[in-house]
């Protein structure tokens, strides 16, 4: 079980660097441009399909970690 959590763990590292970056978004932070913080932003293609298998990778990731923790 601990392997799997392993695999899933590298996995969404790997997936997450693919990501776009959200530089555009952050643009209230650095005070470049104008506020983009809550800007409602819709990904498209791969973007979209990244972000998904993301998604799908956290929510392994956390129940991996939950049904390790319970069976110890």
């Amino acid at each position: 079980m601990k392997v799997l959590l392993l695999i899933v763990a590298v996995l969404l590292i790997l997936i997450s660097l693919l990501q776009g970056g959200k530089s555009d978004a952050l643009s209230a932070f650095t005070g470049n441009g104008d506020l983009g913080l809550f800007q409602n932003v819709k990904e498209r293609g791969p973007e979209k399909v990244i972000s998904i298998i993301t998604m799908v990778l956290g929510i392994i990731f956390f129940a991996l970690v939950i049904i390790i923790r319970i069976s110890e």
